[in-house]
């Protein structure tokens, strides 16, 4: 079992900087691919970044390209989302995704709420 422990939420101003972090526990945390998802009230949850098991490739939602830079340390089972120029709209619940990259086998975290005031 895979455990995953989000940290870094909080209120920031439009225009301000977050960076959340995922801790993960259990498994072997290079097999996976990792991952960020938010759900704001009412909406569907959606994919913001992934990084790959490797580290080197990575992908990012059309809203937040440019603004937001995942990484991951592998040495320390860790995954971070450095969000710049926040918007309102980026107010949600960010999760932490894993998924094994050969078995697909995927656990989430339990999220970390990121509020962005006007």
């Amino acid at each position: 079992q895979v455990q995953l422990v989000e940290s870094g939420g909080g209120l920031v101003q439009a225009g301000g900087s977050l960076s959340l972090s995922c801790a993960a526990s259990g498994g072997t945390f290079s097999s996976y691919n990792m991952g960020w998802y938010r759900q704001a009230p009412g909406k569907e949850r959606e994919l913001v970044a992934t990084v790959k098991w490797g580290g080197s490739i990575t992908t990012y939602a059309d809203s937040v390209k440019g603004r937001f830079t995942i990484s991951r340390d592998n040495a320390k089972n860790m995954v971070h989302l450095q969000m710049n120029s926040l918007k309102p709209e980026d107010t949600a619940i960010y999760y932490c995704h894993a998924r094994h990259r050969l078995t697909e086998t995927n656990w989430w975290g339990r999220g970390t709420q990121v509020t962005v005031s006007s």
